[in-house]
């Protein structure tokens, strides 16, 4: 399996992942924990298997560090998904975890010690002004049409959203750090990052089964050639577990066949692809305010992964490096 498969899964998986998302918390903005806990209970059933052989295979990395990545992953993924209890939309929602550049950066600099280019810099204002722009006419929006207590809302799910953001930041340092030490290990790290937390459901069991029950009350829809009536959130649930396996074993594949850069690309034009279908197919409401903040933000993402100098390199063609050498 090369790259160009590895990108098409990227592209269908996460873009159709997104679309069938949407699909549930339009109609249940809290389902949040039930779709983490059928994506965790799948791939840790499809890691369990294929991965560790039944429980047959030891970890690379000792379970203890693995234990402090999963709280970690587990908090983001929860606090995420509490998020859309507040009917935040789902673009903005989207474009605020694109600045997961600009947190890697600081906590780099902070835990690392990490310097970074002028052109990083650059890169960090512009993903931090195209997230405030979106944010800020998105609350003036819905103000508009809103009361005071809904500021409030927007407020602490705003709060909520930047520590997951920052959350998120440093579980992938600690996983850099892990890996220079243990050497790669994502699929196992996948394994374990999906298979322990699930204890920790059962702190979430009541949202769950609550909407279990709100599940099977939705419209039924007849499946063709069985003749089975199932609720169409189930089908949408069962879509969206099998898309998310499909786009993480893509990302997966691509850290293993491309360079850093080319995964990061993937990834962010993925999610431009995926907010641009959102906008148009869910009629979300997007104004040109919107649009610009959006555009910063991709264009500070593209600059931070450098795909300006490749592109300019690769446009200027080997003779330029012949002079160069000369």
């Amino acid at each position: 399996m090369g790259p160009v498969f590895a990108v098409v899964l990227v592209f269908v998986g996460c873009c159709s992942n997104v679309v069938f998302l949407e699909l549930l918390v339009r109609d249940f903005p809290g389902c949040g924990n039930i779709v983490t806990f059928a994506q965790f209970v799948f791939i840790a059933l499809e890691g369990f298997i294929f991965e560790t052989n039944f429980g047959r295979k030891k970890p690379a990395i000792p379970i203890s560090n693995y234990v402090i990545m999963v709280t970690m992953f587990f908090t983001v993924s929860v606090i995420n998904n509490y998020a859309l209890n507040f009917n935040i939309a789902m673009p903005l929602h989207m474009i605020f975890r694109s600045g997961s550049l600009i947190a890697n950066m600081i906590l780099g600099i902070i835990i690392l010690k990490k310097r970074y280019s002028a052109s990083k810099y650059l890169s960090i204002a512009l993903v931090s002004a195209g997230i405030f722009i979106c944010t800020i006419m998105s609350a003036k929006q819905v103000v508009s049409a809103a009361a005071e207590h809904w500021v409030l809302l927007q407020f602490d799910c705003i709060a909520m959203l930047t520590f997951a953001l920052l959350m998120s930041a440093r579980m992938g340092i600690f996983q850099e750090t892990l890996y220079k030490k243990y050497g790669k290990h994502s699929k196992e790290a996948l394994f374990y990052n999906h298979c322990l937390p699930l204890p920790g459901f059962l702190l979430l069991s009541t949202n769950i089964y609550s909407h279990c029950v709100l599940f099977n009350q939705s419209t039924p829809v007849l499946i063709p050639g069985v003749e089975l009536s199932v609720p169409i959130m189930w089908i949408y649930l069962l879509i969206n577990v099998i898309t998310q396996y499909v786009c993480i074993r893509g990302v997966f594949i691509l850290t293993t066949e491309c360079a850093s850069l080319t995964v990061t690309l993937v990834v962010t034009l993925r999610k431009f692809l995926s907010l641009i279908f959102s906008i148009i197919y869910f009629q979300n409401p997007f104004t040109t305010w919107h649009w610009v903040g959006t555009a910063v933000v991709f264009v500070g993402t593209l600059l931070y992964t450098e795909v300006w100098s490749s592109v300019w390199a690769a446009l200027r063609g080997p003779d330029a490096k012949e002079k160069k050498a000369e």
